[in-house]
């Protein structure tokens, strides 16, 4: 996983654990954010993955869950944060 500086520092501002963006790559859903960017986030179906995933630990990972990332064209983390509102499908 390749993170810009500014999602390094943003991840540490939000506590935001690299476990978390991990999971967030390997499981989230992607959409498209303009300039060949991708918004990565935790839908219904992407929480099912994690769960099956991390088994009995799901519980435990769940409040950490409503977070996305903007990851860049050439699959760079551009930033991450804490998802306070609900993301409108496109």
């Amino acid at each position: 996983m390749r993170t810009s500086e500014h999602a390094n520092i943003r991840s540490q501002q939000r506590a935001i654990a690299p476990m978390v963006i991990d999971l967030l790559l390997q499981f989230g859903t992607a959409q498209p954010a303009g300039d060949g960017a991708s918004k990565v986030f935790f839908d219904k179906a992407a929480r099912r993955r994690v769960k099956a995933y991390a088994g009995s630990l799901a519980g435990l990972l769940d409040e950490h869950l409503d977070v996305y990332a903007v990851v860049g064209s050439d699959n760079t983390v551009v930033t991450v944060a804490h998802r306070i509102e609900r993301i409108q499908r496109h």
